[in-house]
């Protein structure tokens, strides 16, 4: 019996499979980012919860913009009539969540890393549990940008108040980045979004 070496074969072969597994990888990676079809909207809590609160449909256009269609899943919020309005609310262990949808005619386009219409189908209002009525001065914008695995929205503080009555202009979005704060990670129950 002799002692005879197994000699490995060609590299070539596998370099061009690892190459094709690792182009494969990235394609995938790549079409997790466009916007296209349905995701998941879901709410991240200070508490490390994570709610999904609906969906969002993107369809590319051939002008470079994406349709979008927001459905938010109500099953998961309560019903609270404040200030003589009905709310859904998120309702967590230090304060109420309410979604507040954009009450005026939009486009219900994006395009490039303009998410402003799609940030004004998301917004919400928060109010302790103890307090009585909705203060719209205490509403909730998320600031979309683009992340690793979709968008990424963090909250930032508005006055609801300001779109109390139509905008002069329905084709711009009214929060203009001069209206909105930031706030301190933390500081509110929501404190963020993703979409994936």
């Amino acid at each position: 019996m002799t002692n005879a070496r197994i000699q490995p074969r060609s590299t070539p072969l596998i370099k061009t499979w690892a190459a094709a597994l690792v182009s494969a990888g990235l394609a995938a990676s790549a079409q997790a980012w466009e916007l296209t079809g349905s995701k998941t909207i879901t709410a991240h809590t200070n508490d490390q919860q994570r709610l999904v609160v609906g969906t969002v449909n993107f369809q590319p256009q051939a002008d470079g913009r994406t349709r979008f269609v927001v459905e938010m899943a109500h099953q998961g919020f309560r019903d609270h009539f404040l200030s003589m309005k009905e709310f859904k609310c998120l309702e967590g262990p230090t304060e109420l969540a309410c979604h507040v949808p954009y009450p005026y005619a939009q486009p219900g386009t994006i395009q490039g890393n303009d998410f402003a219409w799609l940030e004004h189908q998301l917004m919400f209002l928060y109010k302790l549990p103890k307090e009585f009525g909705a203060k719209l001065w205490n509403g909730l914008y998320f600031k979309l940008e683009r992340g690793e695995c979709g968008l990424v929205g963090k909250p930032q503080a508005i006055d609801l108040n300001h779109i109390s009555a139509p905008p002069q202009r329905l084709d711009v979005p009214p929060f203009k980045p001069a209206l909105r704060d930031d706030i301190t990670p933390g500081v509110r129950w929501i404190s963020g979004i993703t979409i994936e």
